[in-house]
Formats: C-alpha cells, structure tokens, sequence
C-alpha cells in the first residue's frame, strides 16, 4: 500500500483515529509520517521506552507454543500479510484482523499467560449504562435484604447476604 500523503513510497506507518465514533485511517511512509512529527516503528524502537516494549512483546510472542501452533504455519492474514511467525519474533500482531485469523493461538497464549482466556476480573460500565442501572438496583435490594434480616434476628440470611453485597460492590 503507498503512502496516502505523497503516493510514492510504501506505507509503514498507519494511524487510525476514533472522533464522535467516525473511524478514519490514515497511510503514510516513514518520511510523510516523520514530517507530521510522528515517529515509526524504527524510531520508536530506539528509544528506550520502546526498546523495553519491543523485547516484552519479542518475548510475549516466543511464547505462543510450538506444538499448539505446529498445523497453522500456513496462517496468514488477509488484510496485513502478517504470519504466525511474524507475532513471534516481533511479539505484536500486524492489524486487527490478525486476532481473528489467529485466534487459536492467541487463545492458547492467553490461557498460558493469564490462567484462562475469559476476563474474570472487574467490568466497567458507563454511568447510565443499562447495566449499572441493573446493578445499582441489585445492591438497593439486596440492602434491604440485609435490613430486613438483621430486624428479624435472621443472622444466617444476614451474613448470606452481606457475602453477595460484597461480591458485587
């Protein structure tokens, strides 16, 4: 793909930009790029905060295993070209599209890496968001529950419920 700004070159450089939910990518060689003052994948690597990423994905990468992976060499992605082996050695997928052309893989990594493959932690939910709404609500009566135990001297259901508040909040 050629640079969108000067047509000559190859682009190396792809920037995409999210304003008021307008998606716009934007295509640009090493030199377009630098004259907007942004810097490549080259440059960044040489500074020492990219330097540290750089060898924290190398090692990310090298740890996809082998025998997981062996029947998917001929993996590529449609949209940047970019193979198994590439992710390997550079420790970062080439565009989007990668996750979904790699997902077995990328499965078995994450598995590796983290325990499991499902994000088990805490959600975020936007304020107003149906869920939090839900969630709120939840809480609201389960407080009641908890009121409505303690009135009553039900110290079993009491602690019960004081267990789900705290797993929620």
């Amino acid at each position: 793909m050629n640079c969108q700004q000067c047509g000559e070159r190859e682009a190396v450089v792809h920037l995409t930009q999210i304003v008021d939910n307008e998606v716009s990518t934007v295509h640009l060689c090493e030199r377009c790029a630098a004259e907007r003052g942004i810097e490549s994948d080259v440059e960044l690597e040489k500074s020492p905060l990219g330097s540290l990423l750089a060898t924290v994905g190398k090692e990310v990468g090298a740890g996809l295993p082998e025998t997981e992976t062996a029947g998917l060499g001929h993996l590529r992605c449609e949209d940047c070209g970019a193979t198994l082996q590439d992710f390997r050695d550079i420790g970062r997928l080439g565009c989007p599209l990668c996750y979904t052309t790699f997902v077995r893989p990328l499965r078995e990594l994450l598995r590796r890496l983290h325990g499991s493959t499902h994000h088990l932690g805490e959600r975020y939910a936007a304020p107003g968001s149906p869920a939090l709404r839900d969630a709120e609500a939840q809480v609201r009566d389960l407080r009641e529950q908890l009121e409505r135990a303690i009135e009553t001297e039900n110290f079993e259901r009491a602690a019960e419920v004081r267990d789900q508040l705290r797993a929620l909040e």
